[in-house]
């Protein structure tokens, strides 16, 4: 007789040789527990997925109440549903008035996809400029403005005529032209190990692409929705882009994504052809639902104003260690940063066997990931970092 972990493998195509297969039966607040009922402090969030943490009612009831209205009715766009409107008016009024039309997709890829597409429809261009060690994704647009070649060589060819800059290099800014369709970007690059762009950069971006009529996307899909200690991580530059987009946290847990971009701009998807860019299942009312309930909620306890004091509880007590060599911070996106990638590894493993779930980054497997809830409390947020200082001083 088959178990759960068997069928695991044997059925579940994978992704990586060697899954860390925990057996997740339940989840509430800042905790998973596995089969054996062992709770676990979820400091990864499902990679920056569950800001509210897991269970949160108010998220939960909005779901319960959109599944006795409607499931599913129509592909995106054609049908008017409350849950879309109602969350494309919150999101709207929380933005510039620059940011005012929202198209919905499932996830973060498919909004990189989607903007790549608006871009090169709106400017009738096709050079695409993306950075070094960028993460965008790995369906094949989002694949191409990837930053790291180790990740994309195997599924080449990919789009052609994307062009790569230095991040936070002001001199390559110039690379920039008038046959450039857009700059996409991240304000922080995430799985570069936490790396915030430079006031200075994003202003001089920000000039470089209205001068050359140039689309500025910024990839808010790890940092969007409070995870920065602002609704949205470009607040903190004062810089607006043309395209934003939002992912992960959007959804309250459901699979949620959108780009978002002025009226004038979006509707050059609707004509020459129509149909520019369509989704069976982007919007899904169920998700809209719970999103909206996620955004109120986020809204109404200022959640993420709170969060860089709770960053400040894990800096404080694990920069305690004389084996860490620098943390990096945006807010509750955080990289601890060691002297190599076999410690950092070893770390991990220790900190999971003492109830804590951390992560590394694509680009940084040297540094550790820490990006919990934004509500875990703060003596949550002590325990969890005592045991993670634990683990890298027991680490020889």
């Amino acid at each position: 007789m088959y178990t759960t972990r068997s069928l695991f493998f044997r059925h579940l195509a994978p992704t990586s040789p060697s899954p860390l297969a925990l057996e997740v039966v339940g989840a509430k607040g800042v905790f998973l527990i596995d089969a054996t009922g062992k709770k676990y402090f979820d400091l990864i969030s499902g990679i920056s997925v569950s800001n509210l943490g897991h269970g949160r009612p108010e998220i939960i009831a909005a779901i319960k109440a959109q599944l006795d209205r409607h499931l599913h009715v129509m592909v995106y766009g054609e049908f008017i549903q409350h849950p879309q409107v109602r969350l494309a008016e919150a999101l709207c009024k929380l933005l510039p008035a620059s940011l005012d039309s929202v198209f919905f997709v499932n996830s973060g890829s498919e909004a990189v996809e989607g903007a790549l597409k608006l871009a090169k429809r709106y400017t009738g261009r096709h050079e695409i400029v993306a950075f070094k060690n960028a993460y965008h994704g790995s369906s094949h647009g989002a694949l191409s403005v990837m930053g790291d070649e180790k990740l994309k060589i195997r599924f080449r060819p990919l789009l052609p005529s994307v062009r790569f800059l230095e991040f936070n290099n002001t001199a390559d800014l110039d690379k920039i032209t008038r046959s450039t369709a857009c700059v996409i970007i991240e304000p922080v690059q995430g799985e570069a190990g936490v790396i915030p762009a430079e006031k200075s950069f994003l202003e001089a971006l920000r000039e470089k692409c209205s001068d050359t009529g140039t689309l500025l996307i910024f990839d808010e899909i790890q940092t969007g929705l409070g995870r920065t200690g602002t609704l949205f991580a470009f607040e903190n530059y004062g810089v607006v882009p043309d395209i934003l987009l939002l992912a992960k946290a959007l959804g309250g847990g459901m699979p949620l994504g959108a780009f978002i971009a002025s009226k004038e701009i979006m509707s050059c998807l609707s004509h020459n052809p129509s149909l520019g860019h369509i989704t069976t299942f982007g919007g899904h009312p169920v998700s809209c639902a719970a999103a909206l309930a996620h955004l109120q909620v986020i809204r109404n306890e200022k959640i993420h104003e709170k969060v860089k004091v709770k960053s400040g509880v894990f800096s404080a007590i694990i920069g305690q260690s004389d084996k860490v060599s620098e943390i990096r911070s945006a807010g509750l996106l955080m990289a601890v940063q060691f002297e190599s990638e076999d410690f950092a590894m070893k770390v991990i493993k220790r900190c999971f066997n003492k109830g804590v779930i951390t992560d590394w980054f694509l680009f940084r497997p040297d540094a550790l990931r820490i990006a919990p809830p934004l509500t875990i409390t703060l003596e949550e947020a002590e325990i969890a970092a005592t045991r993670i200082r634990e683990a890298i001083d027991e680490q020889g």
